[in-house]
């Protein structure tokens, strides 16, 4: 039904219908929604210029694909070092390393220490077959056992770890808060830069050295810029806190006493800023050039400024967003990784880093 209106035509709320069937519905949403939506100026994210006129709407696989530790990857996550040795493992693994393979993302794997001994818990490990060899793959382990094989004469087991898993390298992971802390803890014989120095020597693989929820200051990142690492993983203080996970774990008086230290570090945002500064300052003595910015990354707006804000290569790296969703179905994980990866698709369209 039409009704003419001074020589024009006027469709009815019928013909309204059909043309955009939703039409009442979003209209009656947006009127009942309309104050709970506002936002106040107070919680505006002032990172970023907004700017709504520079680009159209993003299209899935309109990211292009770079190279990160010489490999091609197609979205800039990594998917940071989390568990291993436990009923969980290879259910977390083999879900992560399928959404790496889908997404065209790096994957750090946990702590490989039960392989360096025995073969027992290499099907919770062994992913290159899922993720393919396009992507980068990293085998972990921490400083504690690095310096033991180096006094045992035992360094060629760590070759044979990265070996048996078909890795691309080895991460250290560096972590003295944790292991003071943890009722089972190694106690470190020398620095652990001394114990790097001397891996480095002898390696013939590509290493990157994390922390573990703490972040690293000035110094740390100064000594380590200037070593022939593939990349520095930050794992600044913000996100999971593994010193403050042990006092969980351990004896409560024993936690009131050292309880302090979980807020002590150093977030992603600070060490963005001492690496760039650092960049600067050492100017041809950086040979380490590209970073895992991790610790505290919640989102992909989180990701997405802050590898626009350092200088040089760089991913972004998450553990515990991703642990949450790998334990139950793939389909779960899938759909996490995928909004994640549009949010950036967004980003990159519509916003600009100030």
């Amino acid at each position: 039904m039409t009704l003419i209106s001074k020589g024009s035509i006027v469709k009815t709320s019928s013909s309204q219908g059909k043309e955009d069937p939703t039409a009442e519905s979003r209209k009656r949403d947006h009127i009942e929604l309309a104050f709970e939506s506002q936002v106040s100026r107070s919680s505006l994210d002032e990172r970023f210029y907004y700017e709504p006129l520079l680009s159209g709407h993003p299209r899935r696989g309109d990211m292009k694909s770079f190279l990160f530790l010489g490999k091609a990857m197609r979205v800039p996550i990594w998917v940071s070092s989390m568990t291993g040795g436990t009923e969980w493992a290879r259910t977390i693994n083999h879900n992560l390393a399928r959404a790496c393979r889908d997404f065209g993302m790096g994957m750090g794997l946990g702590s490989c220490r039960s392989l360096l001994y025995s073969d027992e818990t290499l099907p919770d490990f062994d992913v290159r077959s899922i993720i393919g060899d396009s992507l980068p793959l990293y085998a972990n382990l921490g400083i504690a056992q690095l310096e033991q094989l180096i006094d045992r004469g035992e360094l060629h087991r760590a070759r044979e770890l990265v070996d048996k898993l078909q890795a691309d390298g080895l991460i250290i992971h560096v972590n003295p808060l944790q292991e003071w802390l943890q009722p089972e803890g190694d106690r470190f014989g020398q620095p652990p830069l001394k114990t790097i120095a001397a891996f480095l020597e002898k390696a013939d693989m590509p290493v990157i050295v994390k922390e573990v929820g703490q972040g690293m200051g000035y110094g740390s990142l100064r000594e380590l810029m200037q070593l022939p690492l593939a990349a520095i993983d930050f794992a600044a203080n913000g996100g999971t806190n593994f010193a403050r996970l042990e006092m969980l774990r351990g004896d409560e008086a024993r936690a009131r006493v050292y309880e302090q230290l979980a807020y002590v570090g150093h977030s992603a945002a600070e060490m963005v800023g001492i690496y760039n500064q650092l960049l600067e300052e050492l100017g041809t003595r950086a040979i380490c050039r590209q970073v895992i910015i991790s610790g505290g990354v919640q989102s992909f707006l989180d990701g997405y400024y802050l590898i626009n804000k350092v200088r040089g290569a760089a991913v972004y790296g998450q553990a515990s967003a991703f642990l949450k969703h790998a334990r139950g179905s793939y389909e779960e994980l899938y759909g996490h990784v995928e909004a994640q990866v549009q949010g950036l698709e967004l980003a990159k369209a519509f916003l600009r880093v100030k």
